[in-house]
């Protein structure tokens, strides 16, 4: 069994080679998915099941197991305002900085994905897929909302699952 497991996750991964351009923002994304296009939290490394609620209705998510996946969780339960940011993501202040220490890859967000802008220091949900990775964009987690929902959503609250 472990070996089919492992056999679905490999064939599940994200083999693509990441763009070699780098955003210059939170994101530069500008592609329009559209409803239906979302990004499963299996192929985003997920560790840690999180409660999220947008706009007081409660949505599946994850958070990975990056350093700063488990330093963002340390701070919850969160409830955050968020405002749109380029037409691509969904963003809000976070009472303190993330480590940034042990940062993986940088990976191009998609949407769905809940995230981390290190210059800045806040929090992004994506609702469009971005066009290459950022460095400085860590990702947490991924929400599981359609991207209608989520370019939508005025607050959001995020609590460690039971």
């Amino acid at each position: 069994m472990t070996i089919t497991v492992l056999l679905a996750a490999a064939a599940c991964s994200d083999t693509s080679p990441a763009s070699p351009h780098k955003a210059s923002s939170a994101s530069s994304a500008r592609q329009t998915p559209t409803a239906e296009a979302r990004t499963t939290p299996s192929d985003r490394n997920t560790a840690m099941d999180i409660r999220v609620t947008l706009d007081g209705r409660p949505v599946d998510a994850a958070l990975n197991d990056s350093p700063a996946a488990r330093d963002f969780a340390e701070l919850l339960p969160l409830t955050l305002d968020l405002e749109d940011f380029h037409q691509t993501e969904r963003i809000a202040d976070l009472p303190r900085r993330l480590t940034t220490s042990g940062a993986p890859e940088p990976r191009a967000p998609k949407a769905g994905d809940l995230t981390y802008y290190a210059p800045w220091g806040n929090l992004a949900v994506f609702y469009r897929d971005g066009d290459s990775a950022n460095a400085d964009l860590l990702i947490l987690g991924h929400i599981d909302a359609d991207t209608d929902r989520l370019a939508r959503a005025d607050r959001i609250t995020i609590e460690a699952a039971p």
